[in-house]
């Protein structure tokens, strides 16, 4: 019998689980598993209304995800972090990907001189721009040792997932017989959220003037829109038959095999915890992304 929706995500030398608590189980240099509480994942009326509930579930994700890879490394590696260190990381963080993803993209395009007059055109080849250095990033990435324990426990998450949600007992040889690839992954919605925007602002450049002031602008402003609909066309491949939705999905779950590696049975068994840890307790179930 299929269980409800749990979110959550790979952590330092650990794993994330969004159910109805937010819980890390990390495991530390001593070979020991920690598992910590978070925090508990707010309801209300708001989980319910489209193009709202995505900013909302985003914002959890993001909140939830930002404490625990701070935690995760404090445990993991037994130092305390500084007091603001966090919150400057996420500020350069937010900087990088903005400049990589929007300002870069757009910069690049604007030395195209036959594109400068069409705007249509434009955004459509910034777009294709986009997702080539959002590949190009995602790739180098995972030729580093310590981004790659992370795509492990990635892996692990999601094998953890797909095993709850058929149902299937809590084990480690059960998890590890699981598809390390999720529907409903970061992963995709970000593959999503990249293809949408090459629409969003071919669309936007029928009914404004090509500009820099325009383009600058734009690009920063309509970032939250964009998610909000790359989240609802991800609610909705995952209620679509099977096949239908990895066909229309293929490009996103093509790219969680560079996000996500195989992990080990020590890997899994640290992603149990963390799930089980997040069904403990009153209240619904996360419907959030993997």
């Amino acid at each position: 019998m299929k269980k409800g929706r749990v979110g959550g995500q790979a952590v330092i030398e650990g794993v994330l689980m969004l159910g109805k608590r937010a819980v890390i189980a990390v495991r530390r240099e001593d070979g020991q598993i920690v598992v910590e509480e978070m925090g508990k994942l707010k309801s209300g009326f708001w989980k319910k209304i489209p193009f709202v509930r995505g900013i909302f579930n985003l914002y959890y994700s993001l909140l939830f995800g930002i404490k625990a890879l701070n935690r995760s490394a404090e445990i993991a590696y037994n130092e305390e972090m500084k007091k603001g260190e966090g919150i400057f990381a996420i500020f350069m963080a937010v900087l990088l990907a903005v400049g990589l993803f929007f300002i870069l993209p757009m910069f690049l395009t604007s030395l195209l001189k036959g594109l400068r007059s069409n705007e249509f055109l434009f955004s459509l080849v910034e777009g294709f721009i986009r997702i080539g250095i959002f590949l190009a990033y995602v790739w180098t990435l995972s030729l580093f040792k310590e981004i790659k324990r992370i795509f492990q426990y990635h892996g692990a998450e999601h094998k953890t997932i797909n095993a709850y949600e058929a149902g299937l007992e809590l084990t480690a040889d059960e998890v590890s017989k699981c598809s390390r690839i999720h529907p409903r992954c970061g992963t995709n919605f970000l593959m999503i959220f990249l293809i949408a925007s090459v629409f969003v602002f071919s669309f936007l450049s029928l009914f404004f003037k090509p500009t820099l002031t325009y383009r600058l602008v734009s690009r920063v402003v309509m970032i939250p829109v964009i998610a909000s609909l790359s989240y609802e066309i991800l609610v909705g491949l995952s209620l679509l038959p099977d096949a239908v939705m990895k066909a229309l999905a293929f490009p996103g779950l093509l790219l969680q095999f560079l996000t996500t590696s195989e992990p080990d049975r020590s890997q899994i068994e640290v992603a149990i915890k963390a799930l089980e840890g997040a069904l403990e307790g009153e209240g619904e179930e996360a419907d959030i992304m993997a």
